[in-house]
């Protein structure tokens, strides 16, 4: 069964990355490197292991666009959005034997630094039929 794992921040999380002063202390450029190597670290074992499908991080919200209907005509907003405090950042897709398993993987992307900060993970539907509640 395939699972995808939602990784989530928000535009501090990234100026923090860029090395911007924000409402978050700017990383260093090591600490950047850090959190690189880690995923790159995860996703080599999760390759070697034959379960990670594709994996990859999204760039910042100020780049994203929300595509919205009104009175059936497309709305378009830029990002970043003021009503929302975090966006997905990336995301890892494995394919392994269980929810549980899927789980276990999912709490290696969480950030032990992060006091409250969390991963999504969810199936992922192969048809109709997975769809229900």
């Amino acid at each position: 069964m395939k699972y995808m794992i939602m990784l989530y921040g928000s535009q501090r999380d990234y100026d923090a990355m860029a090395g911007r002063p924000g409402a978050q202390p700017p990383m260093t450029p090591e600490q950047v490197a850090a959190v690189h190597e880690h995923m790159a670290a995860v996703h080599q074992e999760l390759a070697e292991s034959g379960e990670l499908v594709d994996g990859q991080g999204l760039t910042a919200p100020v780049h994203a666009r929300r595509v919205r209907l009104r009175q059936g005509t497309p709305v378009v907003t830029d990002g970043p959005y003021p009503e929302t405090q975090e966006v997905l950042a990336g995301f890892t897709v494995v394919d392994c034997v269980s929810f549980d398993r899927a789980t276990q993987i999912a709490a290696r992307f969480v950030d032990p630094d992060a006091e409250g900060g969390y991963v999504d993970v969810r199936p992922v539907a192969d048809g109709i039929d997975d769809l229900d509640g």
